[in-house]
């Protein structure tokens, strides 16, 4: 049996804080990109989440 776990440990959604965090801005810049259709999110469980590759792509990083 295989087992890959390449996205182990890291998580697929960051809280609006999180993804504040992650960017260095407030979570009310993080809030109004979304508004606004520059960063995408998705409602999970009633919360509003951000995807990790969202971030990974606003940042110009390596795709997940």
């Amino acid at each position: 049996m295989r087992t890959f776990t390449i996205d182990a440990g890291r998580p697929a959604y960051y809280s609006i804080r999180k993804a504040a965090w992650i960017l260095g801005v407030e979570p009310s810049r993080v809030s109004r990109a979304i508004r606004l259709g520059k960063l995408r999110a998705v409602r999970r469980h009633g919360q509003l989440l951000v995807p990790a590759g969202a971030l990974a792509r606003l940042l110009g990083g390596v795709p997940c």
